[in-house]
């Protein structure tokens, strides 16, 4: 396993790390996977309060309980949950943010967060209050580094500018180049880390059968996927390459990938072990395939 340097911070994190929403399985499954990740290398692992309205951090909390200062630990702010169970609310403020940590802390039976996210963001939003909350918390010992989970460019031009984020969380893969035109590049001149979510499209780039996916239609995913499998020539072939695609960006610091199984740990592991002719595939696939863009946020 490589680990890659999360912005400009010391935090070092796994280039394959553990999206903990997919965990779905009982108590005692979860803990053994997640043990089993970190057996195999894997140091970062990504959650939010959001998820399961709290209680996917409850079930990271647990399987993390004792092994804390061995892992990366991530999670994720901004949508607050409405007292009577019927959807959240977009809540950026500073006041939400400073409460919000509280909770997520107990749940997850830490005294830190290693890298905290806001969970979204829009230009509307007080962003110079948003960045008052995770400066205050970094000052306060509560927080590590900050950073957003956003795939819009207008914001994440503002966080640029205006703070000290760590890194960006946002989808990419092979059918969604759209952070290529402006934003890896943005990113890795300031030194700003990406944690890729989407790599597999859904699965799409795997097994997943073709169907409508951002601006492509079924049949144009399905003459992407015939692409793809005709010039890897192997399911196995296939996952090494929808991996290592965003890995190749120097703004990459980690891949995170939703794992639900044993077996899909074992062969996300083992799609990191690249053979040469990936390379050679990844630039033909480049050439080959039109890039899409960002239609709105620009």
């Amino acid at each position: 396993m490589h680990y890659n340097q999360l912005g400009k911070s010391t935090i070092k994190v796994s280039e394959v790390s553990f999206g903990c929403m997919s965990l779905k399985g009982s108590k005692k499954e979860n803990v053994q996977l997640i043990h089993q990740a970190i057996e195999h290398g894997i140091n970062y692992f990504d959650t939010a309060d959001l998820y399961d309205a709290g209680k996917n951090e409850k079930v990271v909390g647990e399987a993390l309980k004792g092994m804390r200062h061995d892992i990366v630990l991530a999670t994720k702010v901004g949508n607050e949950l409405r007292a009577d169970g019927s959807g959240w609310d977009w809540n950026p403020r500073k006041s939400y943010i400073l409460k919000a940590i509280e909770k997520s802390l107990k749940r997850l039976q830490t005294d830190f967060i290693d890298f905290y996210q806001l969970h979204g963001g829009t230009l509307e939003d007080p962003i110079d209050e948003t960045i008052e909350a995770f400066e205050l918390l970094k000052e306060q010992g509560k927080i590590r580094e900050y950073g957003i989970s956003s795939i819009r460019p207008n914001v994440i031009r503002q966080y640029v500018e205006k703070s000290n984020i760590a890194g960006v969380m946002m989808q990419y893969s092979l059918l969604d180049r759209r952070p290529e035109e402006v934003v890896l590049d943005l990113l890795g001149k300031n030194q700003i880390s990406v944690l890729v979510r989407g790599g597999y499209a859904k699965g799409l780039l795997l097994d997943k059968p073709a169907k409508e996916y951002l601006n492509w239609s079924e049949k144009e995913v399905g003459v992407i996927k015939d692409k793809v499998k005709a010039l890897c020539k192997d399911t196995k072939i296939q996952q090494k390459v929808a991996l290592k695609y965003p890995l190749d960006h120097k703004a990459v610091a980690s891949v995170v990938s939703g794992i639900r199984t044993s077996e899909q740990l074992l062969s996300t592991l083992e799609a990191l072990e690249v053979k040469k002719e990936v390379d050679a595939i990844i630039q033909q696939l480049k050439s080959d395939l039109a890039q899409n863009f960002y239609e709105t946020h620009r």
